[in-house]
């Protein structure tokens, strides 16, 4: 069973990937400490808990909309890197780093971020190998060294190896590799029909039960998924559910299908979103288990699918996002709109305003702008010489004629 300290952790944990306020102040609390937020980082906010979480995701969302992010906040998240190569959620300017809190999910999602902006390869070799070394002994990942395993941290640990080219497959620990780590905490033919290819937290107390959000991250990683999700590929069919008939051991090549066919049918229960339980309290629609379920359709082939998703996340984000005040909610709709091929204008123009200035917009589109102007002109133009030369050369072949024949 859960302890107390566990469970606490785990609604603390839940709230803040949620976008969900953990509680009201008592009316006796001391007044809060007023926060300064360091340079670079994006969102006014306390960074103790998500400052690397936060600005992962706002570098990520940032280059998927084709911006090259300041350097200040790229830097930033770089310096929050510890010696040995992992994240912490958060260290302040100067402070040494405590290898115990060093966070799995924070590494997970810088790696991914700095494969996508390029040009940190060192940064990120050091993040893997953090990675490998603190993958524990069931082939998976706590949140921090020395914790169970649970879905989450794993998935996001695989679709940082994914994003690395680092074959999940090959990281293995006491002969367990990633893969392996992953594929416990998925529901499989021995569930109810509905609970197959959902994923639980953890595993520990027996019995394992489907967890919004454990469910949509590992759907990524079942998948082969990493951030930003691109849209490229199409399959143009339903993902398909765990195929349990003829009582063969389903193949690991169909997890992420058979996660996909669950959150497609959870979505549709549920208005096109996924919804939040929490220990004593009433489900809540789960913004962040709706964005990455999308994220995860949408790797998995399955964009029709994720369209009601992206549409009731669409329809929400003010809530959401806080009007856009809230930098990893704003940032992780904006994955989702740039996924979906959406218009991305108002949010980047969201996330841009709670931190450093891009650079400028991505270099490749640049460079194939000005060619395609000055091609179209010159064209232009040619057509315009080659249409005076044929009227030129009419008029002096009709006037000749008329000297020859002065009855034209």
């Amino acid at each position: 069973m859960l302890t107390a300290a566990r469970l606490g952790a785990a609604a603390l944990s839940a709230a803040l990937l949620a976008g969900v306020a953990a509680g009201p102040a008592l009316a006796d609390s001391p007044a809060p400490t007023p926060v300064t937020v360091p340079e670079g980082l994006y969102g006014k906010g306390d960074p103790t808990y998500d400052g690397v979480w936060r600005q992962s995701l706002a570098l990520t969302a940032l280059k998927a909309a084709k911006l090259v992010p300041a350097d200040s906040a790229v830097g930033w998240l770089t310096g929050q890197q510890c010696e040995d190569g992992g994240w912490p959620s958060y260290r302040a300017a100067g402070a040494a780093c405590d290898p115990k809190k060093e966070d799995s999910n924070a590494t997970a999602l810088a790696v991914q971020a700095l494969v996508a902006l390029g040009g940190h390869q060192d940064a990120v070799d050091k993040g893997v190998n953090w990675l490998k070394a603190t993958q524990t002994a069931d082939g998976g990942w706590g949140y921090n060294p020395g914790n169970l395993s649970d879905a989450n941290s794993t998935g996001l640990a695989v679709s940082a190896l994914f994003a690395a080219n680092a074959d999940p497959a090959s990281v293995a620990k006491a002969g367990t590799n990633a893969l392996d780590g992953l594929r416990p905490f998925q529901l499989g033919c021995a569930a109810r029909p509905e609970e197959r290819g959902s994923f639980a937290y953890q595993l520990e107390g027996g019995t394992i039960a489907p967890n919004a959000l454990a469910s949509a991250q590992g759907a990524l990683a079942a998948a082969g998924g990493y951030l930003p999700v691109a849209s490229s590929v199409h399959a143009d069919t339903a993902p398909k559910a765990l195929d349990c008939a003829n009582g063969s051991p389903v193949p690991r090549t169909l997890d992420g299908e058979g996660a996909g066919a669950y959150l497609t049918a959870q979505l549709a229960a549920n208005g096109n979103h996924l919804m939040l339980t929490m220990p004593g309290a009433d489900p809540k629609p789960d913004y962040t288990a709706t964005a990455w379920a999308a994220l995860s359709l949408i790797q998995g082939g399955h964009p029709q699918q994720a369209a009601g998703a992206v549409d009731w996340l669409t329809q929400q984000g003010a809530t959401w996002t806080k009007n856009g005040t809230d930098p990893a909610a704003t940032a992780t709709l904006l994955l989702v709109t740039s996924a979906a091929q959406r218009d991305t204008a108002p949010l980047t123009g969201e996330l841009t305003a709670l931190g450093p200035a891009p650079k400028g917009t991505d270099s490749s589109d640049q460079a194939a702008a000005p060619a395609k102007k000055k091609n179209d002109g010159f064209g232009q133009y040619w057509l315009i010489i080659v249409g005076l030369l044929v009227g030129i050369g009419g008029g002096v072949l009709l006037s000749l004629q008329r000297k020859r024949n002065p009855n034209l």
